[in-house]
């Protein structure tokens, strides 16, 4: 039997659009990720907070931190200033405090929910990327159960090319299906407890 080395999976630009304006990465913003995985959400969230905001990404395995370090200083030229690579299990190692944004990229999720209570600031936003649907299940299942945060969300987004060649006006054939489902909460002061189903983007 041949062993394969397990990479990282990267989120996909069709999702990191959407983390991005759903999940409200603004100028100066102070954003905390786990795990760092390839580096693709750190970078958006980079350039989301720009120089004026802060990036902490923690990641549990070292080789992928290597990895991601080197890819985004290939990628911006350098190592910016403004982000800080941890390796650490955030739901054990989470130190800091008065977050504006959480955004968690791991297997179980639901184990960083008491820390993330903890971390978040009033108003601010955790966001998880879960593949599987019942992982989105369990990670409900604890924010509810841990209380204080509201305006739960999950979605999955699916991208369709057109081929537009004289009059062939048809769909494409391949499209960009299943990626993940993305799920926001936001943190509410004082402990309290709302939730609202929505359909479609809220602003």
């Amino acid at each position: 039997m041949v062993e394969r080395r397990r990479r990282a999976q990267p989120i996909y630009p069709k999702d990191l659009g959407a983390i991005v304006v759903r999940a409200d990465l603004y100028p100066g913003a102070f954003v905390v990720e786990a795990g760092t995985g390839t580096g693709a959400l750190t970078m958006a969230a980079l350039r989301a907070v720009g120089s004026e905001g802060r990036v902490v990404s923690y990641e549990i395995r070292e080789e992928f931190l290597a990895e991601a370090r080197a890819a985004i200083e290939d990628t911006l030229g350098s190592f910016p200033e403004n982000l800080e690579l941890r390796l650490g299990d955030v739901g054990r190692d989470l130190a800091e405090r008065d977050v504006d944004r959480l955004l968690l990229d791991l297997p179980e999720p639901w184990e960083a929910v008491t820390a993330a209570a903890a971390s978040l600031r009033a108003g601010g936003i955790l966001f998880a990327h879960c593949p599987n649907v019942s992982q989105v299940q369990r990670l409900m299942d604890a924010l509810r159960e841990q209380g204080g945060f509201g305006l739960l969300e999950t979605v999955e987004l699916l991208e369709r090319g057109w081929t537009v060649r004289g009059r062939s006006l048809r769909p494409s054939h391949r499209m960009v299906a299943h990626t993940g489902f993305l799920t926001f909460a936001h943190r509410l002061a004082g402990g309290e407890t709302f939730e609202t189903e929505s359909e479609g983007f809220r602003s």
